[in-house]
């Protein structure tokens, strides 16, 4: 509970590259809110047609995208 508390000085989603798939049939976070997270943070963004569990359903985008992460950060 203690972690909730906490402050963080320097959040790693405005300093550091990030990626997102956002799932266009979740229903936990609503699309929506996928997007407006991943534009706050500058996120690449991927869009699947998946549930919240997408890594479950939907394995070869989810790899597609962590591939695609790897490569541009090598490429730094």
């Amino acid at each position: 509970m203690d972690a909730l508390a906490g402050s963080i000085t320097d959040p790693a989603w405005r300093t550091k590259p990030s990626w997102y798939m956002i799932t266009t049939e979740d229903r936990m976070i609503p699309p929506p809110a996928q997007h407006a997270m991943s534009e706050r943070a500058g996120s690449t963004v991927v869009e699947v047609a998946g549930s919240h569990s997408v890594y479950l359903s939907q394995p070869g985008p989810v790899a597609d995208l962590i591939e695609q992460a790897s490569s541009a950060m090598t490429k730094r």
